[in-house]
């Protein structure tokens, strides 16, 4: 295996796009490490990105946050500004494994690892984050709900790689939330998750909503009906059985040994009535 630390972001891309074997990026390395201890892979190739420019830093950009690829889930929740606009994306990414595990892991890792269950994705998507994609033929940048295709799967291209996630700017009376249902207490994958994101008026009323469904699809599911139907309330009871509605409706999961689909389907509805209710008091609504 070459490991290989190149100077910039293009001679990553470059590196990567001729590697006629297996490449793997370093950046988190919470998931390589373990594939590798595992013989899961034996790269023919390693790039560390870790070094490069903006990877480790968090930017105020245009009244939202541009979040370096490289930046751990510990560094994240370490982060009052970041954490006061985007509470729900914060606790998502939280969320992933242990303490050791929050020093390294990151939300770029976790999103482009593919998982139907990643807990930063649903939050990323109620938000509408947009990732910086860097590849042989420049940058783009991608919304992070295009990223994953299928559980393992991504629509990055060879030699892509994202740099940065952007979280947008936010009004004052808005804010989110994201909770997931797992078998054990900590440390275990959801059998269902749900984020929601919202704005409101001055006297309380939702003006905007998001929703989005974890571990209940091949990949993380923004759910409009379910936003559209909390829009125009104050989280009445026709409101919120609204919602729960149309996420059951959308929900299309698997049974395995975490849970049945009638068990996904219904905790997904229970998760996206509680996290409504918790970002609508975070956004200063009176329950």
């Amino acid at each position: 295996m070459r490991y290989v630390k190149p100077e910039s972001f293009e001679a990553a891309a470059t590196l990567l796009r001729d590697e006629d074997g297996i490449s793997r990026i370093l950046a988190g390395g919470t998931d390589v490490l373990v594939q590798l201890k595992a013989e899961m892979v034996e790269p023919d190739l390693m790039v560390d990105l870790k070094h490069l420019p903006g990877m480790r830093e968090i930017v105020a950009e245009d009244g939202g946050f541009r979040i370096g690829a490289a930046v751990s889930g510990a560094e994240l929740g370490e982060h009052a500004a970041l954490k006061a606009l985007w509470p729900g994306v914060v606790e998502g990414v939280e969320l992933i494994g242990s303490s050791q595990v929050q020093s390294r892991a990151t939300m770029a890792g976790n999103l482009c690892t593919g998982s139907p269950a990643g807990d930063s994705v649903p939050a990323m998507v109620t938000a509408g984050a947009v990732a910086r994609v860097q590849g042989p033929d420049g940058v783009r940048d991608v919304p992070v709900i295009d990223i994953p295709t299928g559980p393992g799967k991504n629509s990055l291209s060879k030699g892509e790689f994202i740099t940065s996630i952007y979280l947008p700017a936010r009004p004052a009376r808005a804010a989110d939330a994201y909770l997931r249902f797992i078998p054990r207490t900590e440390m275990d994958i959801a059998v269902s998750s749900a984020a929601v994101s919202l704005e409101l008026d001055a006297d309380g009323v939702v003006t905007s909503a998001q929703v989005a469904l974890g571990a209940v699809a091949p990949t993380v599911l923004l759910v409009k009906d379910a936003g559209e139907a909390l829009v125009g309330s104050k989280l009445d009871e026709t409101a919120i059985a609204a919602l729960v509605s149309a996420v059951e409706a959308a929900c299309n999961p698997i049974t395995d040994k975490r849970g049945t689909i009638e068990f996904r389907t219904k905790t997904a509805g229970v998760l996206a009535k509680r996290a409504a209710h918790i970002a609508y008091t975070r956004a200063g609504g009176q329950a």
